[in-house]
């Protein structure tokens, strides 16, 4: 039986409520509060994003592994999300703590404190996104349980964004630092309850053979010797990011040159030559689907990321209602529950792919309308805003949905499937581009001259502002518009993968 029970989806949900009152808050409000509260400086913390994203290119690659290779009674994926959520939970407080540090102890502070919280979002959330994939082997079914997942994502969204600023100035009264604090002391009760609740009533019944040779320890000691194919991009990427001139920009393109040439010989050696974690990459490496989901994670996440990373400065410069960016913030994740669960019905309708062009194209249309629309016109900051939200919602969801179909996909062409790693790719992409997009943000505002801690600062920054909440995301929709184009799978290729994988695993 395929189906999954309704109480289950649900349960299932919970996991990415919880989530999200780490990630989104991250994502709204951490630029600001280092900034504002905490007292670091806008390019220093458009740094802290890069750099933090470094260790997540490595982490979330061995949490993959792990995560395939873990075997107990509870299944392979369900344990984590019990075990990490403490540690979720203690790192998101620390994260939100202003110590009385001087301003080097506070910038050490801070990047101890972030990179924790995304260990600990790497090992929760890494099993969690691939639980999805052994949940049910029917894509449609995995569609609905992603829509599912996204709109409890945007209900726990929604209580962290919509509710943090009125909850720092209750807990507060008047001290921000004070009030960050004890606002995460709640949140972090609630979303280890959450996760309690995912891990109990959740069920792996997708069973992959046993392809995977050799243990866990040879496999990571294999790993460290492969980690300049994933530390060198992402730090020539980071470099070329954040400086933008001429030897960041040779090095970015000597890396890319010497990375081109040894996948190449990478791919025609003999694949009985290869170590295990050489013949994950090279699955992934030939799998087009997963190379096209890579590309649309990532830059779904920048359009979502720098949309999000805005909001709390355009509503408390441009707008001149800190307050109201609450109020936003809840009307966009309402929405986003309704895009979020419209999505499966809507996906089946029309297919994934066209939907997830049609998406695209309309939210990004949408957005660029911010350029126009003057800060005091509230009802059509709120109107494009949240039509825009509706159809953004359905990104993450069918993103996610995807990454299944592309599991069933490596398992059907090479007869391996290895989920935890392509789920664990498809979040380390995701955690890539909102580490991205946040340091875009702080990026563009630094070089418009903004300073948190100076007031004359701020007028001159407000263009910037004005662009983030419209050109500069859109411009990100266009492209992965552009990008879906070229992915493989249609509904009818989909169904039939679905059908060979039945049949060889009934004929085990």
């Amino acid at each position: 039986m395929n189906k999954i029970p309704l109480y289950e989806k649900i349960g299932y949900a919970m996991g990415d409520a919880g989530a999200n009152l780490v990630w989104r808050g991250a994502l709204a409000y951490l630029a600001v509060f280092y900034t504002d509260t905490f007292g670091i400086s806008a390019a220093a913390a458009a740094m802290l994003f890069l750099v933090v994203r470094l260790s997540d290119g490595v982490t979330d690659i061995i949490m993959g592994m792990i995560a395939d290779r873990t075997t107990t009674r509870f299944g392979k994926f369900r344990p984590w999300i019990l075990w990490s959520a403490p540690f979720l939970g203690l790192f998101m407080v620390l994260c939100f703590t202003t110590p009385d540090f001087n301003d080097t102890n506070k910038l050490i502070y801070a990047y101890v404190t972030y990179i924790g919280l995304t260990l600990a979002y790497t090992v929760s959330n890494v099993p969690y996104s691939a639980l999805m994939g052994v949940m049910s082997p029917d894509d449609t079914e995995r569609t609905k349980l992603s829509s599912f997942r996204f709109a409890g994502a945007f209900a726990g969204g929604l209580l962290v964004m919509g509710f943090l600023p009125e909850l720092v100035a209750y807990f507060g009264d008047g001290d921000n630092a004070k009030g960050y604090q004890l606002t995460m002391y709640l949140f972090a009760a609630l979303l280890i309850v959450l996760m309690v609740i995912t891990f109990v009533s959740t069920k792996e019944r997708v069973i992959p053979h046993k392809t995977t040779s050799g243990n866990l320890k040879s496999e990571l000691k294999d790993l460290t010797k492969n980690l300049p194919f994933i530390i060198l991009p992402l730090l020539a990427t980071t470099l070329f990011f954040y400086y933008r001139e001429i030897y960041s920009g040779l090095f970015f393109a000597f890396i890319m040159t010497m990375m081109t040439v040894v996948i190449k010989k990478l791919l025609n050696k003999d694949h009985q030559n290869l170590t295990g974690t050489q013949r994950d990459m090279v699955d992934l490496l030939t799998n087009k689907p997963w190379l096209i989901l890579l590309g649309m994670g990532f830059l779904t996440m920048m359009f979502n990321g720098i949309k999000y990373g805005v909001i709390a400065y355009y509503f408390k410069y441009q707008v001149g209602s800190e307050l109201m960016a609450g109020q936003y913030f809840v009307a966009l994740l309402v929405v986003s529950i309704f895009g979020a669960l419209a999505t499966g019905k809507l996906a089946e309708l029309i297919g994934k792919r066209n939907l997830f062009i049609i998406s695209l194209i309309l939210s990004g249309l949408l957005t660029t309308a911010f350029y126009w629309v003057p800060a005091d016109n509230i009802v059509a900051i709120f109107t494009f805003g949240c039509a825009a939200e509706f159809f953004a919602a359905m990104m993450p969801t069918l993103f996610f949905s995807m990454l299944g179909d592309a599991a069933d996909y490596s398992e059907w062409k090479n007869k391996r499937r290895a989920t935890g790693l392509i789920y664990s790719a498809g979040t380390f992409v995701q955690k890539t581009g909102g580490g991205f997009a946040g340091a875009l943000v702080l990026v563009v505002l630094a070089g418009y001259g903004y300073n948190g801690m100076n007031e004359a600062t701020i007028t001159q920054s407000l263009p910037g502002m004005q662009l983030l909440m419209s050109w500069i995301p859109a411009a990100f929709a266009f492209l992965g518009a552009a990008l879906m184009l070229i992915y493989p799978l249609t509904p009818a290729m989909t169904q039939k993968i679905t059908e060979d994988l039945a049949f060889r695993r009934s004929n085990v």
